[in-house]
């Protein structure tokens, strides 16, 4: 039987925090479609205490971000870019474009297209995440976009050189040193000195994932976010030190970040919950820490490995990290996940940082439904047909003419007739049915 050690906040508290925010993003998204630029800046000046006239950086100004950073930072930037490109370069491969005769002189296919332009989202706030640089501006590159721009914040009141790098080293055409609801806005709606794009990617706090679901619809956008989550499946092949580091890496990342130990070790599982007290005295991003390990925080002890791959499956996280006698019985059981990390030598970290999948995936259960960003997401598979001989013409219009009149659709069935008649001579009456030989009615 599932036992729950620790539990986290009610979702009663979650959906009143959820509603606050919405009412906030619906304002300010109003007023950045009324008002553009002008409201652009106030916001970013409210929120990021940052003021210019063009938030488009320089090429001057990219080239300054460049000169901070240590020949060591560049190489370890390019190392990461370089792993995320070759993934996303083996996953391109895997879609390939299509052309089948389905039927003598039907001619059916479809096509890969990148999406023409792009807006990629950096997160900064308390940390600058370039690594969000690498996952959404190469993975666009490699899919092929023409126009890929990006936001981040201004950190300590300018722009963020790390991020810059990586933004201008991962091939962003436009760079902006704009952050939260106001860069996401400007980037779906447009102002006066920023054209629209087509669709939003990448991660933000839950005023950013609001702004891009509500603007869904007249963009496109990656997937719907929520804080970052991590799920540790484990059992006593892994001692409560490696358990309760894993958690506390990914419970930094903000204050409403869950992170959840599933253990069929009772003793684990204690062990694990004394070692993420010790280890908090310890860390040194420890505030944030501990509060979201406090409010979000769950440790479920479950009866049987059957038992916590369907509690697993249940739980749907964005991250998984699996630490078990059974690894790999676990990637091929499990359904419902953004990313496994299989095996004490591997970790989340790595996947978000440095080994070259995309850290950008499905949160608040979304993994039942959808994957994570990948170069398919920044391309549209879009189908086309051509019928190449009269009696390919003639054969699919009756069928079309007749399966248009029995939905009641003359001028759908008008369209077949009038290829009947011109390539398959035969006398159709005018909004009519091409008639067929009577097989009876169905029983």
């Amino acid at each position: 039987m599932t036992q729950y050690l620790k539990t986290s906040k009610s979702l009663s508290e979650r959906q009143q925090a959820s509603k606050e925010i919405s009412i906030t993003v619906e304002n300010i998204l109003a007023d950045i479609e009324q008002r553009g630029d002008q409201a652009v800046r106030e916001l970013s000046f409210k929120f990021d205490h940052y003021d210019r006239k063009d938030y488009r950086l320089s090429q001057n100004e990219i080239n300054a971000c460049l000169k901070q950073l240590t020949r060591q930072n560049i190489k370890d930037i390019e190392f990461a870019q370089q792993q995320v490109f070759n993934f996303a370069t083996q996953q391109r491969a895997c879609l390939l474009d299509l052309e089948v005769e389905t039927r003598p002189g039907v001619i059916l296919g479809h096509k890969n297209i990148p999406i023409n332009a792009v807006g990629c989202y950096v997160p900064g706030g308390k940390y600058p995440l370039l690594a969000s640089a690498h996952m959404s501006i190469i993975t666009a590159n490699v899919a092929g976009c023409s126009r890929i721009i990006s936001c981040a914040p201004p950190f300590n009141g300018q722009p963020a050189p790390a991020i810059v790098a990586a933004q201008a080293m991962a091939g962003a055409t436009e760079i902006y040193a704009l952050g939260g609801i106001q860069a996401i806005g400007a980037m779906a709606l447009g102002t006066q000195t920023l054209q629209p794009v087509d669709m939003l990617v990448g991660p933000g706090n839950a005023f950013v994932a609001e702004a891009k679901r509500q603007l869904f619809g007249r963009v496109g956008i990656d997937l719907f976010a929520g804080p970052t989550e991590t799920l540790v499946i484990a059992d006593e092949t892994v001692d409560a030190e490696m358990c309760a580091t894993d958690l506390l890496g990914q419970a930094e990342h903000g204050v409403t970040t869950p992170a959840i130990l599933l253990t069929n070790s009772l003793k684990l599982a204690r062990e694990t919950l004394r070692e993420v007290e010790r280890l908090l005295t310890q860390l040194p991003t420890a505030d944030i820490a501990r509060q979201s390990w406090r409010d979000y925080g769950e440790v479920i002890v479950c009866d049987s490995y059957e038992e916590m791959l369907q509690e697993a499956d249940r739980i749907a996280s964005e991250h998984v990290q699996v630490m078990t006698d059974r690894d790999d019985w676990f990637l091929a059981n499990m359904t419902n996940y953004g990313a496994l990390f299989l095996g004490p030598r591997t970790n989340v970290a790595y996947g978000d940082k440095v080994i070259g999948t995309n850290h950008t995936l499905p949160t608040q259960k979304a993994a039942r439904y959808t994957g994570g960003l990948w170069v398919g997401k920044f391309m549209k598979t879009c189908t086309w047909q051509k019928v190449v001989s009269d009696e390919a013409s003639t054969e699919i219009g009756s069928y079309c003419s007749r399966l248009c009149q029995l939905e009641g659709f003359s001028g759908h069935a008008e369209q077949a007739n009038i290829r009947v008649r011109r390539y398959g001579n035969q006398e159709v009456p005018y909004a009519g049915s091409v008639p067929a030989q009577d097989l009876g009615k169905a029983s």
